[in-house]
């Protein structure tokens, strides 16, 4: 069915909330100075039709059992549905296994976490190899954890996941007991390092996911001193949606005659239909969205807004209104992020208010809609915001509020 351009702008404010409206917008504004600067994006680059691409079915060269790893590996591989290597496994896992530092141009879902799990689960296997995994985000962190421990199932390994939000005393506990892989954000894991915790010196694999986020968000010092305490003598994956000269500067510096593979299918967001909300003043924002929010189109959506507090105070007032919605953002614990995020994937609610610290990391099929309340920072992190919707070949939506 052809998507149809609706004209946001003009439509009416829902009725019967003016009270709630003025207890919405009677709220402390946010300082824009308490944020980063925003580049300006021209409105023109929130609009774009939908072309999803009609690529031909990929034939892997290998299967699962042509690779030379444990076979609890492949059996494991197996009990979840893996029949054949996705394209980014297929040419990432021979060349993984013989050791050479990759670099991965992948988007999130092509399965690039497989790609580098599998060679690294073998070699924590047969050896006495330990590996540290390094990812922008907690919820990036855990899914990593969390589909290691499905291909390494019944293995024993020990790991110990290393985020911010989370209490120390679990994770000094886990490091005591000296696991073969750590996962964990930049942050934290200095923080282990400066309080004598963990030390790296004896870590001869590490991965880099979402390296060229990690840096947008600013770690590129933290990530230089983590890599300066590895093996000198390691192996290194770089994981990234895209080759910057930050990015390569870093590859340049820490990695040992790397093999590229780049699994880019298009252009991020073809198969999104990106659209504007016009306002002529933020007292029409709410009225906009709640009319967007009952239209019926939006059957799964994520929200965007700038802070913590912002992104708390529309939560509320959505909720307030009847809809089913949940918050996430950095000012909450590790555990209160979790169950929203379980509440979201499980359909408890439909709609998720976020900063963005939800941009990547979140692994939800199903996301029909990316509404930008708030517009974002660059364009970099616009394309990190829609690619939550239109995941696994579906269509998506994509609509941003901007001031005309």
């Amino acid at each position: 069915m052809p998507y149809k351009t609706k004209n946001y702008s003009s439509r009416p404010r829902g009725n019967g909330y003016r009270g709630t409206m003025r207890a919405y917008h009677a709220a402390p504004k946010q300082s824009n100075r308490r944020g980063p600067k925003k580049d300006y994006i021209d409105p023109s680059k929130f609009i774009k039709v939908a072309t999803p691409s009609m690529t031909e079915a990929y034939t892997a060269t290998h299967s699962f059992d042509d690779f030379d790893v444990n076979v609890l590996i492949k059996s494991n591989l197996a009990a979840k549905g893996f029949t054949a290597p996705s394209p980014i496994q297929d040419k990432t896992i021979p060349h993984a296994l013989l050791g050479r530092d990759i670099i991965g141009i992948a988007d999130t879902g092509t399965g690039k976490t497989a790609a580098f799990a599998v060679p690294l689960l073998q070699a924590a296997m047969t050896s006495d190899a330990r590996v540290l995994i390094i990812a922008p985000t907690r919820e990036l962190a855990q899914q990593i954890d969390a589909e290691f421990q499905s291909i390494a199932k019944g293995s024993n390994l020990k790991r110990a996941v290393l985020i911010g939000g989370a209490g120390m005393g679990p994770q000094l506990r886990d490091l005591r007991a000296n696991p073969q892989i750590v996962f964990g954000t930049p942050g934290r894991i200095k923080d282990h390092l400066e309080r004598g915790s963990l030390r790296l010196g004896g870590f001869k694999f590490v991965v880099l996911d979402e390296v060229d986020r990690m840096l947008d968000m600013g770690f590129v010092n933290d990530v230089r001193t983590i890599l300066g305490q590895l093996h000198t003598k390691r192996q290194s994956f770089f994981f990234s949606a895209t080759l910057d000269a930050k990015v390569n500067a870093l590859i340049e510096t820490f990695s040992n005659d790397p093999i590229t593979i780049s699994i880019k299918t298009g252009e991020t967001g073809e198969n999104i239909h990106q659209d504007v909300v016009r306002v002529s003043h933020d007292s029409e924002k709410i009225g906009k969205l709640h009319d967007l929010l009952i239209a019926g189109d939006i059957q799964k959506a994520i929200i965007f807004d700038d802070t913590q507090r912002s992104v708390e105070r529309l939560s509320k007032e959505l909720v307030s209104r009847g809809f089913s919605a949940d918050a996430i953002h950095g000012g909450k614990s590790q555990g209160q992020r979790q169950r929203s995020l379980k509440k979201f994937k499980d359909n408890e609610v439909n709609i998720l208010i976020a900063t963005d610290v939800a941009a990547r990391g979140i692994d939800v099929a199903d996301i029909t809609h990316v509404i930008n309340y708030s517009t974002p920072n660059s364009y970099s992190d616009y394309v990190h915001r829609i690619g939550r919707a239109g995941r696994a070949g579906k269509v998506g939506y994509a609509l941003t509020f901007v001031a005309q």
